[in-house]
């Protein structure tokens, strides 16, 4: 999938603060996952029953960051697995739309994550470009 010309909607922000655009779910797939606010079309089981985004719903928030308990006990698990399986931070995702805003937090995110050889879009799973395979 070619990384969008124009800015990256930022419905595309979870709550737990994925930048759903670049997951594997979205990029890699002929009908790609919508991220996880909207509809669960081509969402994998575990993003369908997604705790995290369901606290968010029931307590009324857009982001877990809003949350007096954050960063909770389920953002920290999620955190270490991040961490761990792919050198990334949600949490220090969410404190920079926190502090900077959505939209510019987007803009980051698209320079960062379109291949510089074919425009694609960089799985942050695998760093790998969702078009010519370009490993970053």
């Amino acid at each position: 999938m070619i990384m969008p010309k124009e800015d990256i909607e930022t419905t595309m922000f979870a709550p737990c603060g994925m930048n759903c655009m670049v997951c594997y779910k979205h990029c890699y797939h002929k009908k790609p996952c919508n991220g996880c606010l909207k509809s669960d079309d081509g969402k994998p089981d575990h993003c369908c029953k997604c705790k995290i985004k369901d606290c968010v719903k029931t307590k009324g928030f857009s982001n877990c960051y809003e949350c007096t308990d954050y960063p909770c006990k389920q953002m920290k698990r999620l955190e270490k697995s991040y961490n761990t399986r792919y050198g990334a931070s949600l949490i220090e995702n969410s404190l920079l739309v926190k502090e900077h805003g959505l939209t510019e937090f987007m803009k980051q995110q698209k320079e960062k994550y379109t291949c510089p050889t074919c425009g694609g879009i960089i799985s942050m799973h695998d760093n790998e470009c969702s078009e010519c395979q370009t490993k970053l």
